[in-house]
C-alpha cells in the first residue's frame, strides 16, 4: 500500500484518486493531524471530526473556483494540509507561519478568513449572488457548526438566502453528539434520494402542477414535510425555502461522495445536514473533546500533555472570585457567551447551576439578557473575552449604559493573545468602551488587583468592565478578601526624577523595569474610565515628561485620555504615548509579538531615550 498524503498538494491531485482510495487518505490525513498538532499545539478535535467531510468537499467541489467557507475556520488544518500546506504545518501559528484559521492572503483555497463564528453562511450567500450576476455556474459552500448556529447572524442569513435562487449550499456540521443509530444506513439512503435529480425534478414539478390549486399545493406540501419530518428535523429550514437534506454520516465517504456530488447538480438553496463526532480517530480527544478543542503541545501517543505552571491564570482568578462573590452575594448571575472552560466559569456552574446561564454564541443576547436581569433586581456578571464583546458593541451602548445598568464585564484575553492572531487578539477594548458614557473601566497589574476590581465593579450601581489578559501575572499573593478599590484612584509605584510613566495594567511590570535604568517615577494607573486626573496633574507638575504605556491600540486608547485630561485643563507638559500601533498584529509568542511592538521593557526605554533627545 503506497502512502497517498505526501503525493496529494493540491485538490486537482485529490480529484484524480480512485473513491476506494479515500478511506486510505483519511487514515493518513487524520494520523499526520494528530503527530503535527502534538508538535504544534491549535485545535484538534474540531479538526479530526472534519477529515471525510474535508476530502470529500475538495473530490466534489472545483475548489478554488468553487468557493468553500469554513465558520470559525478552527476545523481547517484537514483543509489546509489538502491545499498545499501540509509541510507548513510544522509552524502552525508561529511567526511567520501559517494561521490557526483561514485567511484570504495566505492561500487561493482560503474563499473568506475567519476567526469569529457564524459568518459563513453571509459570506457564502454574497459568492453565489456574485457567481449569479456574472453568469458563472461557480458555486458557493458554507460549513457551519452546532454551536455556530445559535448565533443570530447565521438565521439572518438563512432567512436573507432562502428568499433568493442563488445556488448556495449550507453544510450544517453537527457535532453536538455521537453518531446515534437513526444516522446509518436508512438516513444515508434517504439523503440520496432527496438529493437526486429525479426527486427533485419531481418536486419542482409537482410544485408547477399545484401552483394553480393553491390548496392541493399546500396538502402537498405538508404531507412531504410530514415524511421528511418522520426521519429528519429539517422543516425548520426547509421554511427558511431551503431543500434540506439528511442528516447523514459525516465519516461515511460514500455517502458523502454521492450526496455532494447530487447536491452539486442542483440549483438554488440547499442544505446538508451532516453528523460528525469531535476528535474522531483519537480517544482521548473523542473521551473529551473540551480538553482537545484548543491544546498545547502532547504525546501524540496517549495524549498527555506536560504539566502546567502552578501560577494561576487570570481566568482562574476571576473564576475564584466568581464563586466566592457568589457566596456572598445571592444576586448574582453568571453568564458566558459558549465560553464555560475558556472564560473560568467550571466551578462557578457546578455550584451554582440555577445562577449560571451558557447562551450559545450569542453575544447580543447574552448583553441584553444581563440588562434584563439587572433591570429586575439581579447582579449579572458577564464573562467574555475581549474580541468577542467586539459582537455585541450596539447592546453595551443602547441597552446596558444608555439605561445605567449595573452589569459587569469580565473581559478576558485583553491585549495580544500570541497563536490565535488578530482575530482573537483583545486590542480595541479600551478605545471602545473609554467613550461610553456611564461605564466604568478598570486594567488590573496583577492578580489580587484583579481580585478587587471585579469586587469594585460588582459593588456599583452601573455598568463596568475589567480587562485582563490571558495567561498569568505576576505570581503576587492573592488575599481572600473582596475589597474594593478608591473608585477612579491610581498610585505611584516608583519615585523618580524628570521622567513619569503612566502604566496601565499589564504594563506595569515592564514599565517598572524601564525605570531602574531610567530613573523614572511609575504610577499604576489602574482606571482608564474615571481617570485619576489628580494624579495625572500632579505628575505633570512634576515631571519633564509623561510616558502613557498600555497594551491597547494607541488611538483612542488610555494615552488618548490622558492627553485629553491635560488639554482640557491646558497643561503643556510633553508627552509620549506606547501602545500597538495601528496595525492588525500577526501571530506568534506574545512576549516576542509585544517586544516588536516596542512594548517590553527595552522597548519602553528606548522610546523614552529617543524622545529625549528629540
Amino acid at each position: 500500500m503506497h502512502p497517498l498524503l505526501e503525493s496529494i498538494t493540491d485538490p486537482a491531485q485529490l480529484r484524480q484518486l480512485d473513491k476506494k482510495d479515500l478511506p486510505q487518505l483519511a487514515a493518513e490525513l487524520r494520523d499526520f493531524l494528530i503527530r503535527s498538532v502534538a508538535q504544534t499545539g491549535g485545535h484538534l478535535a474540531s479538526n479530526l471530526g472534519v477529515v471525510e467531510l474535508t476530502i470529500a468537499l475538495h473530490y466534489v467541489f472545483n475548489t478554488p473556483d468553487d468557493r468553500l467557507v469554513w465558520d470559525v475556520g478552527h476545523q481547517t488544518y484537514p483543509h489546509k494540509i489538502l491545499t498545499g500546506r501540509r509541510d507548513a504545518m510544522s509552524k502552525l501559528r508561529k511567526a511567520g507561519g501559517i494561521a490557526g484559521f483561514p485567511r484570504r492572503a495566505e492561500s487561493a483555497y482560503d474563499a473568506f478568513g475567519t476567526g469569529h463564528s457564524s459568518t459563513s453562511i453571509s459570506a457564502a450567500l454574497g459568492m453565489a449572488v456574485a457567481a449569479q450576476k456574472t453568469g458563472s455556474d461557480r458555486r458557493a459552500v458554507a460549513v457551519i457548526g452546532d454551536g455556530a448556529m445559535t448565533a443570530g447572524m447565521a438565521f439572518e442569513a438563512l432567512n436573507n438566502a432562502g428568499a433568493m435562487d442563488a445556488n448556495l449550499l449550507v453544510i450544517l456540521n453537527d457535532n453536538g453528539m455521537s453518531i446515534s443509530p437513526n444516522v446509518g444506513a436508512l438516513d444515508n439512503y434517504l439523503a440520496r434520494i432527496f438529493s437526486g435529480k429525479l426527486y427533485n425534478n419531481m418536486r419542482r414539478n409537482t410544485k408547477k402542477m399545484l401552483g394553480v390549486a393553491p390548496p392541493i399545493l399546500e396538502l402537498a406540501k405538508r404531507a412531504e414535510e410530514h415524511v421528511k419530518g418522520m426521519v429528519t428535523p429539517g422543516t425548520l429550514f426547509e421554511e427558511f425555502g431551503f431543500n434540506y437534506i439528511g442528516p447523514i454520516d459525516g465519516h461515511d465517504l460514500d455517502a458523502l461522495i454521492v450526496t455532494l456530488s447530487n447536491i452539486r447538480q442542483l440549483q438554488g438553496p440547499q442544505f446538508l445536514h451532516v453528523i460528525t463526532q469531535k476528535g474522531r480517530g483519537f480517544k482521548p480527544a473523542e473521551d473529551n473533546p473540551g480538553k482537545y478543542h484548543g491544546i498545547g503541545k502532547f504525546d501524540p501517543e496517549n495524549g498527555e500533555t506536560p504539566p502546567g505552571s502552578e501560577r494561576k491564570t487570570y481566568t482562574q482568578i476571576f473564576g475564584d472570585w466568581l464563586v466566592d462573590m457568589a457566596e456572598q452575594d445571592e444576586r448574582l448571575i453568571g453568564i458566558t457567551p459558549a465560553m464555560c472552560d475558556g472564560s473560568g466559569l467550571n466551578r462557578f456552574q457546578e455550584k451554582f447551576p440555577d445562577r449560571y446561564f451558557d447562551v450559545g454564541i450569542a453575544e447580543q443576547h447574552a448583553l441584553t439578557f444581563a440588562a434584563g436581569l439587572a433591570c429586575d433586581g439581579r447582579k449579572p456578571v458577564v464573562a467574555i473575552y475581549s474580541t468577542f464583546l467586539q459582537r455585541a458593541y450596539d447592546q453595551l451602548i443602547h441597552d446596558i449604559a444608555l439605561q445605567n445598568l449595573p452589569v459587569l464585564l469580565a473581559i478576558d484575553r485583553a491585549g495580544l493573545v500570541g497563536a490565535d492572531g488578530p482575530t482573537h487578539a483583545g486590542s480595541f477594548d479600551i478605545s471602545y468602551l473609554r467613550c461610553i458614557p456611564n461605564m466604568v473601566v478598570m486594567c488590573p497589574a496583577d492578580e489580587n488587583e484583579c481580585r478587587q476590581m471585579l469586587t469594585t465593579g460588582f459593588m456599583l450601581d452601573s455598568p463596568s468592565a475589567v480587562r485582563y489578559p490571558r495567561g498569568g501575572g505576576s505570581g503576587v499573593a492573592v488575599t481572600q478578601a473582596l475589597e474594593p478599590l478608591p473608585l477612579g484612584k491610581g498610585e505611584i509605584r516608583r519615585h523618580g526624577k524628570k521622567i513619569a510613566i503612566l502604566a496601565f495594567g499589564s504594563m506595569l511590570q515592564p514599565a517598572l523595569e524601564a525605570a531602574e535604568a531610567l530613573d523614572a517615577t511609575v504610577a499604576n494607573m489602574r482606571f482608564v474610565k474615571p481617570l485619576d486626573t489628580a494624579l495625572i496633574h500632579q505628575l505633570a507638575s512634576s515631571h519633564e515628561l509623561l510616558v502613557t504605556v498600555e497594551e491597547n491600540a494607541l488611538m483612542g486608547g488610555a494615552g488618548a485620555a490622558v492627553i485629553e485630561a491635560l488639554q482640557s485643563t491646558n497643561v503643556t507638559t510633553p508627552t509620549l504615548s506606547l501602545g500597538l500601533p495601528d496595525a492588525f498584529i500577526e501571530h506568534g509568542a506574545p512576549e516576542k509579538l509585544l517586544a516588536e511592538c516596542g512594548l517590553d521593557a527595552n522597548g519602553i526605554r528606548a522610546a523614552i531615550e529617543k524622545k529625549l533627545t528629540e
